[in-house]
């Protein structure tokens, strides 16, 4: 039987965390679990190779090559499809790498096709759309699958053509046991990066540090970490709540349901989301969410008053959230019983492997001609879309570089005789 080869494009870096990182992790031995051949090319951040992602991949004897970030954006075209050129494909996945995404256009004229991935709901992934979806036909992927039901009915609604639109959320691991609750204590937790964009984890902190302080029998921990660490610690030293509530740092991902089988409530109160797999984690386990109500991925998790609680602020509502739950542990664990069921109905890791294993498939007997990719010795790109321009690093042309040099000589008066 014909296992299709199908190569994916992944970002790491050394303390990787969160949905994409652990997302590539675990889906690529998955899908060579159920016959696809899954292979990976791994940029990383710095000068090592030896990332989070890397690291598991490499443990699972997933097949991978991995090289320092290019510095441009042409090269890391280039380093892609000198890659593919060595290594043969059926289908590939740029992910959420701009170089590799830019690829695409060389990796068609190969007959090869190309299917992108919508993680998010932000400016960096609507660049992503308005480039590789909507944008010229040749340089257009020829699957995008979203996360969420809301990303995939956005696009739906605005009917891309040539290019289809599938919905595979992520999937995450149900253990067989849940969380219990006994006695009075409320433990809630927060999973995730130490980030103020999108995670406003400083608001998290303080709403964490106020839950504790007025509502009776409340613990609170924060897992994670990222630049706001020293603003979440010195926020917590400030309140002087001690025990009751702690930040914990970077927990290892394989230990993370260790801890939130300890928890009874997670919290997430992010801006945007696509569909946040530390959430799904702790439904699975059994930990009531409490999450602020954003269009994306949370409303098809969080069902408010049947699996979680959805507010409206950081303050008051999350405070009168919590107090519900503390108050009412029959109500606490009639929805852990639904958010572990929810996730196991409907967005466990073996149904989202199968869906990715069949869409794969499927995409691979499309593939035409020879599927050889040929590397351009010059590559050429569009004007740098202004929602991916922190990622997407261009070459400077000669005449820039030119007109760059001669400020440099004017500014410091080695030109001035010649004009």
């Amino acid at each position: 039987m014909k296992r299709e080869r199908v190569v994916f494009c992944a970002h790491d870096r050394s303390g990787a965390v969160g949905g994409p990182y652990s997302w590539i992790a675990w889906l690529l031995p998955a899908l060579r679990e159920r016959g696809v051949d899954a292979r990976a090319l791994i940029t990383t951040t710095g000068r090592s190779t030896n990332g989070a992602v890397a690291e598991a991949l490499r443990r699972a004897r997933v097949p991978y090559v991995g090289v320092a970030l290019q510095r441009y954006t042409e090269d890391g075209v280039k380093w892609v499809l000198d890659q593919l050129r060595s290594t043969p494909s059926d289908v590939f996945v740029p992910n959420l790498s701009v170089p590799a995404y830019h690829a695409v256009r060389w990796v068609r004229r190969a007959g090869i096709p190309s299917v992108g991935v919508l993680h998010s709901d932000d400016a960096f992934y609507r660049g992503l759309q308005k480039e590789f979806v909507f944008g010229e036909l040749g340089r257009r992927v020829n699957c995008l699958v979203c996360v969420s039901r809301y990303l995939a009915e956005v696009l739906q609604q605005r009917s891309p053509d040539a290019v289809k639109v599938r919905r595979i959320p992520y999937g995450v691991h149900v253990p067989s046991v849940g969380v219990m609750r006994n006695g009075g204590r409320l433990r809630i937790a927060y999973v995730g990066r130490m980030v103020e964009v999108q995670k406003r984890v400083t608001e998290v902190a303080q709403a964490f540090c106020r839950a504790a302080r007025e509502v009776p029998g409340v613990e609170a921990c924060l897992y994670g970490d990222g630049p706001a660490r020293s603003s979440v610690e010195r926020i917590l030293a400030e309140q002087r709540l001690g025990d009751r509530v702690r930040f914990m740092g970077r927990i290892e991902p394989e230990r993370i349901k260790e801890y939130l089988l300890k928890s009874h409530v997670v919290v997430l109160l992010s801006d945007y989301e696509g569909l946040p797999i530390a959430l799904m984690e702790a439904m699975a386990c059994g930990c009531v969410p409490v999450c602020l109500d954003i269009r994306s991925g949370v409303p098809e998790l969080v069902r408010d008053g049947e699996t979680g609680i959805l507010v409206r602020d950081p303050g008051d509502d999350f405070v009168r959230a919590v107090r519900r739950l503390a108050e009412d542990q029959a109500l606490w664990s009639r929805m852990s019983r639904a958010a572990r069921a929810l996730i196991e109905r409907e967005y466990s890791d073996q149904r989202c492997a199968d869906q990715w294993a069949e869409l794969l498939r499927e995409t691979a007997r499309s593939r035409s001609g020879q599927g050889v990719v040929s590397v351009p010795r010059w590559v050429r790109l569009p004007a740098v879309n202004p929602g991916l321009a922190h990622e997407d690093r261009r070459r400077a042309s000669v005449l820039a570089r030119v007109a760059s040099g001669t400020r440099r000589l004017l500014g410091r008066g080695l030109l001035q005789k010649a004009f």
